[in-house]
């Protein structure tokens, strides 16, 4: 079983993106034996009212009744936009959403901005991740329009300092995955889980060891990026690296754990 912890529908707007409907996301799960898929609506990034995304998804969702058992919905919420409470209650006790993502760099603040740290505490209290994107798209190629900054693994730690008793997806590490020797610990500690399909990814096995083998877990961030890589290093790790019992959680088991699936 392979359960996709990193998936998009809608457009980006600095480049053509197909393949970015839920009737494209469902075909190529089934094309490639993917039973479940966490997904966002890119357009919350880009939209004013980010809510408007939301309600796109869960629309296009519930045009499949087969969907909703296989599509896991996160809502895209910006907590220095006005309503953002509102929106947070509607995502999660009327749409279905089953976590939250933050985009601070589109949304211009820092992780440390008090309305961030209150968002992040309510999801806590209501048992739902929260998900910080390291890298959406290369800056280097990038429109001149796309921000040019990006983030390293350490450059979350503000936000895990503040409230780290929450749950946060950390993906498409992309960035350096180097920390303070004092902040390894915490990050140890928390109930954080990160995806196969960043570019830094690339020593998976390593990674396991430094951080445990139970925070790592299959993503593709497609269709922005393909859809075999983030598979491919779980295939690629060595029998010392990696038991069946390790490949099977990687495959699903540690998602479906950290989600409460």
């Amino acid at each position: 079983m392979w359960i996709d912890s990193n998936t998009y529908i809608g457009h980006w707007p600095f480049r053509q993106v197909r393949n970015s409907t839920c009737k494209d996301l469902v075909e190529r799960m089934d094309a490639n034996g993917i039973s479940a898929s966490v997904l966002t609506n890119i357009n919350g990034i880009f939209y004013k009212d980010t809510q408007a995304a939301n309600r796109e998804t869960y629309d296009e969702i519930k045009t499949n009744r087969k969907w909703a058992d296989r599509l896991i919905p996160f809502a895209v919420i910006n907590p220095v936009y006005s309503g953002w409470k509102a929106d947070l209650k509607e995502s999660t006790s009327k749409l279905g959403m089953k976590g939250v993502r933050i985009f601070p760099k589109y949304h211009r603040y820092n992780l440390d901005h008090p309305a961030c740290i209150e968002l992040v505490k309510m999801c806590r209290d209501m048992g739902i991740p929260v998900g910080l994107t390291l890298r959406m798209v290369d800056s280097r190629p990038s429109s001149w329009l796309d921000i040019s900054n990006e983030w390293r693994l350490s450059d979350i730690m503000p936000i895990v300092k503040a409230v780290p008793d929450a749950k946060f997806m950390v993906l498409n590490v992309a960035g350096s995955t180097h920390l303070e020797k004092e902040d390894l610990p915490l990050i140890k500690k928390t109930d954080l889980f990160l995806d196969t399909s960043g570019r830094n990814i690339i020593d998976l096995g390593g990674l396991m060891e430094t951080f445990g083998k139970e925070k790592f877990g299959f993503g593709t961030h497609s269709p922005i990026l393909d859809y075999k890589t983030g598979a491919l290093r779980i295939a690629s790790l060595r029998e010392d690296e990696a038991d069946a019992k390790t490949r099977e959680d990687l495959q699903s088991g540690n998602i479906k754990r950290f989600l409460g699936l």
